[in-house]
């Protein structure tokens, strides 16, 4: 019984071990709230301050969004002509399907056949999105993301990423300096992650989109390299809600978007908001699944047992039928013996 308790034992910790370690970094993301880079209210002059005017300029002046074509929906051309407008002395890239994969074709040809094979649209405009910053550097900005005031506070940090929730961080509004370290470990991981999760919703979030982009930001930040500031800096500061979007000095202002979601898409927002609920019940299911693992186990063990002590006393029985057998043979061989003479 200790033998089959411990080899139970082991097994179990072997399994928990390894699904811990498959998704550690999705475990992290769960209390992992930005804060230790987070550009701070404080850090940022008000809208038109002579401040602005000396703060440093690392990243580009150049904007990035992605469309189709170039002719934007009117869904989205009042977002995109307010940053168009507050900016007349930045670079405006828009960057439609054929521009897309004619710079992944130029620049990154190790990466076209993965950009060509993805079986959602959506993912070649994240894709892109991630090389026109690591390429150029600048700020990308999604068509349903307005310009609330001037981005010039931004472009003094080496790179920076919005804080998202339930948790991690996301991909629709980002800046970095060219080659800024982060955005091409990000590029380097595009081909790793490329997988089909059955559901559209979960293999776009994690291939391409966000959660991708959040894991690997995670993944940045234990490798060490999330560190210094300037032109060179490794680091990548969050641009929390409060300066997001929530008030009239912050710098972006949210239109209707998300038209790629589908109906796989509202599971999954409800699984965010009850995360913690979730995350719960699985653990009451792992417990529930190891104790009837253990009794699985125990009963075979039993089982086993009770067949083994049953083939030691049918052994036993026989032999000593075949002892009883030998004696009365011999008594009866004496017998007759003692009657002849």
């Amino acid at each position: 019984m200790r033998r089959g308790l411990a080899i139970f034992l082991i097994t179990v910790i072997t399994i928990v071990v390894f699904l811990v370690h498959q998704v550690y970094t999705l475990l992290t993301l769960l209390v992992e709230d930005g804060s230790a880079d987070a550009i701070h209210s404080a850090e940022i002059p008000a809208p038109n301050s002579p401040l602005i005017d000396k703060m440093p300029q690392y990243i580009p002046k150049i904007i990035h969004q992605t469309y189709i074509n170039d002719s934007v929906p009117e869904l989205w051309r009042e977002a995109q002509k307010s940053c168009v407008d507050l900016h007349e002395d930045y670079e405006y890239k828009m960057w439609t399907d054929a521009k897309s994969r004619e710079l992944v074709a130029t620049e990154y040809p190790w990466f076209l056949n993965t950009f060509d094979n993805y079986s959602h649209p959506i993912q070649r405009a994240d894709a892109i999105r991630y090389f026109v910053l690591a390429h150029f550097g600048g700020i990308y900005i999604d068509l349903d993301d307005g310009c609330n005031r001037r981005l010039d506070p931004l472009l003094s940090y080496s790179a920076w990423v919005r804080r998202t929730a339930p948790t991690g961080i996301s991909n629709d509004a980002m800046g970095a300096t060219p080659q800024h370290p982060f955005f091409l470990t990000v590029i380097e991981a595009l081909r790793a992650y490329d997988k089909d999760w059955g559901l559209p919703y979960i293999t776009v979030m994690y291939s391409t989109g966000p959660l991708f982009l959040s894991v690997i930001w995670k993944k940045y930040m234990s490798s060490g390299r999330n560190i210094g500031e300037g032109a060179s800096g490794g680091r990548v500061r969050i641009l929390m809600k409060d300066e997001y979007n929530r008030f009239p000095w912050s710098f972006f202002s949210h239109h209707q978007g998300s038209s790629w979601h589908g109906k796989d898409a509202r599971f999954i927002f409800w699984m965010g908001s009850h995360w913690m609920m979730l995350t719960l019940m699985g653990f009451l299911l792992a417990g529930v699944v190891g104790v009837g693992a253990w009794w699985a186990w125990n009963r075979a063990l039993l089982l086993g047992q009770q067949r083994k002590n049953k083939r030691r006393e049918g052994g036993m029985w026989e032999r000593a039928m075949g002892w009883s057998w030998r004696r009365g043979g011999k008594g009866g061989y004496e017998l007759a013996e003692r009657h002849e003479v």
